[in-house]
């Protein structure tokens, strides 16, 4: 199974930080953001990963080469104007072949175990849910036996890591900026997204303060993340 980091956003809340580094590589625990998702790739057993990118992108394939400190394989998929997280994977999808993929947010952090997840039949996406953050307390999506659904009594707040088959994007114009949502909530309404509740270590890396959180978390030990 291939996995592909979304590194493309522009990190406007997290200036000025970011006008001169690009979120993912913003340093917690004394290593860039999106290395942390390197290492937890690599332990899990993947061999290759795609990162798409463009502000300041090129700063992303100079710091991280082609991957042999990590063990891994990398590949870039290079966008002039980010295209949003829809856009960005479907702009990707001859780098990531006709399987199923991991797709993870390059600005959260967690400790969740990268699995071979094979999607069941029919199932054109998995998501992995949290709890709500405080700062994100209304949530996402629902889920229900096994089944993510746009609307719920109780609420879960989407993690930025999910699995997808190519045929979600079915359809889709490469090179097109668009989001990711309304895919997901059109295949909800045909009960052909799946999904779990995690209940490890997992941080929203969106502001400066949260930031700094994390890498004072980090720093006295990543147990300490609730």
């Amino acid at each position: 199974m291939r996995a592909m980091i979304l590194a493309a956003g522009r990190g406007e809340r997290m200036r000025p930080l970011t006008d001169r580094l690009p979120k993912p590589l913003l340093v917690a625990g004394g290593k860039p953001l999106i290395v942390h998702h390197l290492e937890a790739l690599k332990a899990a057993g993947f061999t290759r990963v795609l990162i798409n990118h463009a502000h300041l992108g090129h700063k992303i394939e100079s710091t991280l080469g082609a991957g042999s400190a990590w063990g891994l394989e990398l590949e870039f998929s290079q966008e002039d104007k980010a295209l949003e997280t829809g856009g960005g994977i479907c702009n990707a999808l001859p780098l990531l072949g006709a399987e199923p993929f991991w797709v993870i947010n390059g600005d959260v952090w967690t400790d969740y175990p990268f699995t071979d997840l094979r999607l069941a039949n029919g199932i054109l996406a998995h998501l992995v849910l949290v709890e709500n953050p405080p700062h994100h307390s209304g949530g996402d999506f629902a889920l229900s036996e096994g089944l993510v659904r746009a609307d719920g009594a109780r609420r879960l707040t989407f993690s930025g890591l999910g699995v997808y088959h190519p045929g979600l994007f079915a359809g889709c114009e490469p090179g097109t900026a668009f989001r990711l949502a309304p895919l997901l909530r059109a295949a909800m309404e045909q009960s052909r997204v799946s999904g779990e509740r995690y209940g490890g270590r997992w941080m929203d890396i969106g502001t400066p303060e949260r930031l700094k959180e994390l890498d004072r978390i980090l720093r006295s030990g990543p147990e300490q993340i609730l």
